[in-house]
């Protein structure tokens, strides 16, 4: 009879125990989902909800940057901004900002765009391809198609900030450039509009990444990620728009160098490795 309750009791202990992970599993699941709202209604409303935007931090100046998209790696106490791909954890203690390819795909998510091959662009059939990286260009050229690209991009900009984030960067908004003629800059425009408006909602600011002589402000970024800027003497386009809100990634040493003696008294400058390896170059002004 002892042992006949005793199991009974374990049992009951056990079910209360599945109730309370069960409970505990929708309440995170709950918790993904309104940020997922959040965007999603930002998007379909024409404006970023104001607690959000209010909440939304600035990239902080006077400090380093890392950039470590190919892997995490220690931080050192003078680098108070850290750059992740959107599958990393942040940086903890650090301002962090949320790596997205938000206008052509990764390499490694073939699987996922063979789902959603209608958001391609396709020139006689085939896929329109970024030879350098391999990547291909998202379909921007219908306000369906643009508004369908980015509630799958809002998905992951709200995990982002469910992170714990504080930014994001969206790369590739030149695609257009290497677009065969197909896509136009309007419509890249349009697209980085849509993206931003559900970073603010988010709560997280918003980093253009290439297009210098396009003014980011107009659509509502925060800050600039200058890839090189150095090299292609293009900083200054980006200083002019955002002025010391400008990260800048080098990867040769004498670009690097250079970067330094011109910007690296306003600007955080860092050099890596083309690959971003965890263990590659990492250095600073």
């Amino acid at each position: 009879m002892t042992r006949r309750g005793s199991r009974s009791g374990a049992i009951g202990t056990r079910r209360a125990g599945e109730r309370v992970i069960v409970v505990a599993e929708t309440l995170a699941g709950m918790t993904s989902r309104l940020a997922l709202l959040v965007v999603t209604l930002a998007l379909l409303v024409g404006g970023p909800a104001r607690a959000a935007d209010a909440a939304r931090e600035k990239l902080p100046v006077g400090t380093d940057v890392d950039y470590q998209l190919g892997g995490a790696r220690p931080v050192p106490a003078h680098v108070g901004i850290v750059v992740r791909d959107r599958r990393a954890r942040p940086a903890p203690g650090r301002y962090s900002i949320c790596y997205v390819n938000g206008f052509q795909t990764q390499p490694d998510e073939r699987a996922f765009w063979k789902r959603h091959r209608a958001l391609l662009l396709r020139k006689g059939g085939h896929p329109v391809v970024d030879g350098a990286w391999n990547e291909t260009l998202l379909d921007l050229r219908t306000r369906a198609k643009r508004h369908a690209l980015a509630r799958i991009v809002g998905r992951w900009t709200s995990k982002c900030a469910v992170d714990g984030f504080d930014a994001v960067e969206y790369d590739n908004l030149d695609s257009f450039t290497r677009s065969q003629g197909l896509l136009k800059r309007r419509q890249a425009v349009a697209y980085a509009r849509l993206l931003v408006r559900g970073a603010h909602a988010a709560g997280l600011a918003a980093g253009q990444k290439n297009l210098v002589d396009f003014d980011g402000r107009r659509v509502g970024y925060d800050f600039a990620v200058a890839e090189e800027c150095g090299r292609y003497r293009e900083c200054g386009g980006y200083v002019a728009t955002y002025r010391r809100r400008v990260l800048v990634i080098e990867y040769r040493r004498k670009d690097f160098d250079r970067t330094c003696a011109a910007r690296g008294a306003a600007l955080a400058v860092v050099l890596r490795d083309r690959n971003l390896s965890p263990t590659g170059v990492r250095r600073w002004c």
